[in-house]
């Protein structure tokens, strides 16, 4: 295979993978943060505490994380089908990378969210601030910087989980390199898919870690 037929494969890939971690990122936000956020406040001693409904919580995310994510695409097809009228394509991958994910990632906001210094809550409660006004004004912005360097880690796991959805026709780097690196033993083809996989990965990473830092000094 020549380079002028590989370039427009490999283009259209990484657009279809671009398109995937964005999108399941986003799902992966609205549910995994509001989750890790009751994991805290729900919790003995939290601001809302609730130890039935922490248990609960804590069984479902616990589940979530344990399950090995091609097994979860396999699990989730009727939902993923229910959902997106489809089992195949760059969107439908969303689906089981986005259920993947957010328990990952909750864990992640609740141990940013532990760190939070008791101190800092107190004063707060001393000066008359909500139960709700402490969550958003003080425990989510003095965690941000955890929380930002635990984006980072579940966008590079989100990655990586999307190349697996090429097992199954999700799309992407990881369906090119099935089909034409493995299946047709096309090895510049899938060289050339790896090593775009890690830049890929070392830019998340190092934008990442370069706002988490700047956080860090406020």
């Amino acid at each position: 295979m020549t380079w002028d037929e590989m370039a427009p494969l490999l283009v259209e890939s990484t657009l279809q993978t671009a398109q995937m971690i964005l999108l399941s990122t986003l799902f992966t936000v609205l549910i995994g943060l509001p989750l890790g956020v009751a994991l805290v406040v729900t919790d003995r001693g939290g601001l809302f505490p609730s130890p039935t409904l922490n248990r609960v919580l804590g069984v479902i995310v616990n589940i979530g994380r344990s399950l090995p994510f091609i097994v979860l695409m396999i699990a989730v097809i009727p939902l993923t089908r229910l959902i997106v009228g489809t089992t195949i394509g760059t969107i439908a991958s969303v689906v089981p990378l986005t259920l993947g994910a957010a328990p990952f990632f909750a864990r992640l906001v609740e141990t940013a969210l532990r760190e939070v210094g008791r101190d800092k809550v107190q004063a707060a409660q001393a000066m008359g601030a909500s139960r709700t006004t402490i969550v958003n004004k003080v425990l989510l912005p003095e965690a941000m910087a955890g929380l930002v360097a635990g984006l980072t880690v579940t966008v590079v796991a989100l990655i990586s989980y999307s190349a697996m959805a090429g097992a199954i026709g999700g799309g992407g780097l990881g369906d090119l390199a099935i089909r034409y690196g493995y299946q047709r033993f096309e090895t510049t083809l899938m060289v050339i898919t790896v090593i775009v996989l890690i830049a890929i990965v070392q830019l998340v990473q190092t934008m990442g870690d370069v706002v988490a830092r700047r956080l860090a000094r406020h």
